[in-house]
């Protein structure tokens, strides 16, 4: 509890998320948007912004991967345990479910900055003997269970989150949310903030919103339907009886469905998207709401190989606290950062020999692709015409390097996971493809630093950002991506990197297939193989222009300004 005295009475800044990605060992995120959560508490350490962190402890993690002989994926509990990297505190607060106490504890997990700045992290657990079996379970499995686990699991997070906060003696004045899941917090702070019915006009609303937007910042992460999450009124005034009066909060949160996005937009006085086509992609998506746009961006000191981190500390000592510099990279030598990449390149090589027993060969061109397995990313766009693959690596030889997880529940990403594997079969001696299990933060930093190519093919404009092609650039890793989310902003073409799109506001598969096989077979393989130099050239260019500036310290520097700061002085 010491660091938690120390801090509390300093710290008025907390960021809710569903997930965040700490360490590889601790099972708390499926992907992305964990991942940036890590990323946003480790430049909050770096730029020593008080802020505290809360999350869900998620004992059982999203699930652990693995992929049977015929290519099915197999999915068990992933169990971590707190006790190894947390302290478990002593305060308790409970929310009421179906009538009865709901109690909540929480682990704290401190990330220290190698200069001693600290940021605590609150980790929500109900898994302790106050309550019955079913409510035990509720902060164990990410992202599964039904529509009533679902909703009682952002209960937990939103309100139970915001009660543990006040429990521990913090005086929050901004309340940050990371997508919709932390959304009810709202309505914790709405109950806060009831007007008496004696001192209110007859008309009024019952609650001081303006109390509430003065409090909440909203990141949206997703123009994707499914991406929102929506419950039944039914539902939750089952589980929540009179929580909130329920004609505000259908007036809140949408007329037929209780919408998670639509009522933190109602409720947030700054709300931003997650990159600039991704705030335009909102707005039409939410019309009449003000989109403010901060781009994501990635903690550099994580995901830099250890071969460019020496580089960085030798030529660019600052890089780690001030990633702007690197845009001085552009100055360094061009055979020390393909040594770089040749050291990152080796390293997933052994991690996929030792993985599936297959070898690939260090001259031949690596493309790289990673991320959920879900329809709108396309995993299968590159392989649409595999007797094109099979001549274009007759004249021009590459391998492919995949992962990916699918949800449980979405059969149509588990199918294209098995298609990937008859594929891998159907190229056996044409072009050498393998498909890595388990994708997490171990693997995504070795997968992605150790590509020649970052391949992302989303069908536009559905990508909200993206940051693993952020991470891939910052090992000189050169994206070859349809121009959509972040890509939009920092893609020179031909210079650190390549649009396989023209940038239209949406994408065919057939139309994106042949820019993609046009791209590969004129301009990314003959470079790779015939021109040498340049290639090296574009690499250091990917640092230098996109490393630079697509990082999370510029990110929290830019939420710090505009979103916090202004709250902090109403």
């Amino acid at each position: 509890m010491t660091l938690l005295n120390s801090v509390t009475q300093r710290t008025h800044i907390a960021y809710f998320s569903m997930e965040i990605a700490l360490r590889p060992e601790i099972h708390t995120y499926s992907g992305g948007l964990g991942v940036l959560a890590g990323d946003t508490a480790r430049s909050c350490a770096d730029l020593e912004l008080r802020a505290v962190f809360v999350t869900l402890v998620n004992k059982a993690g999203y699930f652990r991967q693995k992929i049977a002989p015929d290519g099915r994926q197999l999915e068990e509990p992933d169990w971590w345990d707190p006790a190894q990297f947390c302290t478990p505190l002593n305060a308790m607060v409970a929310v009421e479910m179906e009538g009865r106490p709901v109690w909540i504890r929480s682990w704290l997990y401190v990330h220290r900055f190698e200069h001693g700045h600290e940021i605590p992290i609150l980790l929500l657990d109900t898994d302790f003997e106050q309550n019955g079996k079913d409510d035990r379970t509720l902060t164990h499995f990410l992202y599964a269970g039904d529509e009533a686990y679902r909703l009682k699991q952002e209960i937990v997070l939103g309100i139970g989150g915001l009660r543990m906060l006040r429990a521990l003696g913090f005086e929050i004045h901004t309340y940050h949310l990371n997508e919709g899941h932390a959304a009810f917090l709202t309505l914790e702070l709405l109950n806060r903030y009831r007007i008496p019915q004696e001192e209110r006009e007859p008309g009024t609303p019952p609650y001081d919103t303006t109390l509430v937007h003065e409090r909440c910042v909203f990141t949206t992460h997703t123009p994707v339907e499914a991406g929102h999450d929506q419950f039944s009124y039914e539902l939750f005034e089952r589980v929540m009886p009179d929580f909130v009066i329920a004609s505000e909060l259908k007036r809140l949160a949408g007329p037929d469905k209780l919408n998670m996005t639509r009522l933190a937009f109602n409720l947030s006085g700054y709300i931003n998207g997650v990159a600039r086509r991704h705030a335009e992609t909102t707005e039409h998506q939410f019309p009449g709401y003000h989109i403010h746009a901060i781009t994501n961006g990635i903690h550099v000191g994580t995901w830099a190989h250890e071969s460019f981190a020496k580089l960085f500390d030798e030529r660019l000592p600052r890089w780690l606290h001030e990633p702007e510099t690197l845009v001085r990279a552009l100055q360094l030598d061009e055979n020390e950062i393909w040594q770089c990449h040749r050291a990152a390149k080796a390293d997933l090589f052994g991690l996929i020999e030792n993985s599936t027993g297959v070898s690939f060969d260090p001259a031949v061109l690596t493309v790289g692709f990673a991320r959920r397995m879900t329809g709108y990313k396309r995993p299968l766009l590159l392989f649409s015409d595999l007797d094109w693959l099979t001549a274009l690596a007759a004249r021009h030889p590459f391998q492919i390097v995949m992962a990916g997880k699918a949800h449980p529940q979405d059969d149509e990403g588990k199918r294209t996971i098995e298609r990937l594997h008859q594929i891998a079969h159907e190229l056996e001696g044409k072009v050498q493809c393998v498909f890595l299990p388990g994708y997490e933060m171990g693997l995504a930093k070795t997968l992605i630093a150790g590509s020649d190519i970052w391949l992302n093919t989303p069908l536009a404009p559905m990508e909200a950002s993206g940051t693993s092609g952020m991470k891939a650039a910052l090992n000189g890793v050169l994206n070859l991506s349809i121009l959509d989310g972040w890509w939009v902003e920092a893609c020179i073409d031909g210079v650190n990197g390549w649009a396989i799109s023209t940038g239209a506001e949406a994408s065919t598969d057939g139309v994106d297939a042949a820019l993609l096989y046009e791209k590969l077979g004129s301009t990314v393989l003959p470079l790779y193989y015939g021109q040498t130099g340049r290639w090296r050239w574009m690499m250091k260019h990917a640092i230098g222009t996109i490393a630079y500036y697509f990082n999370s310290q510029r990110m929290m520097r830019r939420y710090a300004t505009e979103a916090y700061l202004p709250h902090l002085m109403t």
